[in-house]
């Protein structure tokens, strides 16, 4: 056990990670040694940054608890703090479950954990934070909450009504990051489309990404978790201004069949989810769409679940995730419907639609060799330098293998134009670079 070394752990979504750089960033002004996601936590205080989105990830974090919790009882741990989701959602409940916490904090008082230390909060510090990412990206969250109301989720329980960031303060955090080498960044929400109705009175998401876009030394800018309905299109004449805003956008669109989606209280029609990605494509040809979609909703039979497998063969999402519905407390759905469908039943469609999507993503990666592509690269595995183009978001898209004896000039962050050789596996590529440096 290391004295004065604080272990932060993150668990969840790249949102909690900003959360966790904020902290680390305070943490260390404060005087304290900190490490993020530790392979061996070994500090004498440890915080758990918790996700309490759905089942699984609500049960990784009760174990995370648990587990730094035995190090306490055994001794190697001396305080340990609790903060995020799953906290917030259940902090009458968990103090009295696991008595080894010394302090628990939901997702907007994290603050305070400073002060249970002996420290204050340090303004003058903010808006900057010491990424956890490699240096040349970062995460850059422009609201919290969410005003949606999807009958199946927990997060506008957890997290409250939408709030907006001012432009102003996330330009300036943009700036700091641009300063401190970073050239990529990720643009998140749990509603981007939402961003600015609260202070503005109007979605306001063009203008920031336009204006965040003429910063200097802003390589790429990539959009996630977009609504559909009621969808800022000036986005898209933004997205063709500007070179630096990758044509990329993630939007989650759940389901297709009518029924699911009046169930889920999705506020829009197969036939207009349809007609909304046809126009995706029309206004940036080449842009790769990243969606989530679900299995097993109350009200999908058999039916329903062979439009959505129809409506993926006809979309052909360049990226796709899902995931099988799961019941949580306090939702309209838990509160309204039975959760009736089997779990085997909601696992094999899972697997039926992730299969095809596997086929579907081998054909798109499959079409890119032979073309010219830009990368940044960031890392060395091997004997190969793994990059990324403007269509692959860190941690969850595809990657590019270049040989590192072929570029002995690039290091992890630099960008560099490569020829797509071959395809890796069902995602993965592999390229060639194309020019020497100058």
């Amino acid at each position: 056990m290391q004295r004065n070394k604080v272990d932060v752990i993150t668990l969840g979504c790249s949102k909690n990670l900003v959360d966790s750089e904020r902290l680390i960033r305070q943490l260390r002004h404060a005087g304290y040694d900190v490490a993020h996601d530790a392979e061996v936590p070994d500090g004498d205080i440890c915080v758990v940054n918790t996700c309490g989105f759905i089942g699984d990830a609500k049960e990784e974090s009760i174990n995370m608890i648990l587990e730094q919790g035995l190090r306490k009882s055994r001794g190697s741990l001396r305080r340990l703090y609790v903060m995020g989701c799953l906290s917030e959602r259940y902090m009458r409940e968990l103090p009295a479950e696991i008595p080894e916490v010394d302090g628990w904090y939901g997702k907007f008082d994290w603050d305070g954990i400073l002060q249970a230390l002996g420290h204050s909060w340090d303004n003058a510090l903010t808006p900057g934070r010491d990424i956890t990412t490699p240096r040349h990206y970062a995460y850059v969250k422009i609201s919290e909450g969410c005003d949606r109301h999807c009958a199946y989720c927990a997060i506008p329980i957890i997290t409250g009504r939408h709030r907006s960031r001012t432009i102003e303060d996330i330009l300036d955090e943009v700036r700091t990051l641009v300063a401190q080498g970073v050239r990529e960044f990720q643009v998140i929400a749990q509603e981007l489309t939402f961003y600015g109705i609260d202070l503005y009175h109007r979605r306001a998401l063009p203008e920031l990404i336009d204006r965040m876009a003429d910063i200097e030394g802003v390589e790429w800018i990539r959009l996630h978790y977009a609504y559909p309905t009621d969808f800022p299109w000036e986005l898209f004449d933004v997205m063709r201004r500007h070179h630096n805003v990758c044509r990329y956008i993630d939007i989650a669109l759940q389901h297709v069949a009518d029924p699911v989606l009046t169930a889920m209280r999705r506020n829009i029609t197969a036939s207009e989810t349809r007609a909304f990605v046809e126009r995706v494509r029309r206004e940036v040809p080449g842009i790769h769409l990243r969606t989530t979609l679900m299995v097993g909703h109350p009200g999908e039979d058999d039916a329903a679940f062979a439009q959505l497998l129809d409506f993926v063969r006809w979309a052909r999402f360049e990226r796709m995730g899902a995931f099988a519905y799961s019941e949580e407390e306090g939702t309209y759905s838990a509160e309204h419907y039975a959760d009736a469908i089997p779990d085997a039943v909601k696992q094999s469609r899972l697997s039926q639609l992730m299969r095809l999507q596997q086929r579907i993503s081998a054909e798109v990666q499959e079409q890119k060799v032979g073309q010219r592509m830009r990368v940044v690269i960031d890392r060395r595995e091997g004997d190969y330098l793994v990059g990324r183009t403007e269509f692959d978001s860190p941690e969850v898209d595809p990657e590019v293998l270049v040989p590192a004896g072929l570029a002995p000039w690039l290091a992890p962050g630099q960008f560099a134009d490569v020829v797509i050789t071959a395809t890796a596996d069902d995602f993965d590529l592999y390229a060639k670079p194309l020019e020497l440096p100058a």
